[in-house]
């Protein structure tokens, strides 16, 4: 596990990220099974709309309708997964889920992770998600 860390420290740095770093879904898998949480940080009508991410817990970084910052997710967040434990966060297209890591590190988490590409891959030559990564 430790070379997984390692590679997503050595990648957020080069980002200069806050968080503890960014992490290839292969990478995120392996830390889930090393006990690391997943939080889907879509909205609720997303949720109802595509399903859930098997085994992830959810918690809206943006409401619906407006797109506004959920003022509630470091709370809801706190409630579902101790500061001490890695969690690692996802969206569909890897956008909003490092605003995500950034807020839970600023709030005290100590191993926070963006998944890179999303759920959805990143965009293909035509703008589309689902066909790449």
């Amino acid at each position: 596990m430790d070379y997984i860390k390692k590679a997503t420290r050595e990648r957020g740095q080069k980002k200069g990220l806050s968080y503890a770093g960014e992490l290839l879904p292969a990478e995120a898998h392996k830390l889930m099974q090393a006990g690391a949480r997943l939080v889907d940080v879509r909205t609720k009508p997303e949720m109802i709309y595509v399903g859930k991410v098997p085994g992830s817990t959810a918690v809206e970084w943006q409401t619906y309708p407006g797109s506004r910052e959920n003022p509630e997710f470091l709370a809801e967040l706190a409630a579902l997964v101790p500061k001490d434990t890695p969690v690692v966060f996802l969206c569909p297209s890897g956008v909003r889920s490092p605003s995500a890591a950034e807020a839970a590190t600023r709030a005290g988490w100590k191993e926070a992770y963006n998944v890179l590409e999303g759920f959805e891959g990143d965009k293909d030559a035509e703008g589309h998600r689902g066909t790449v990564g």
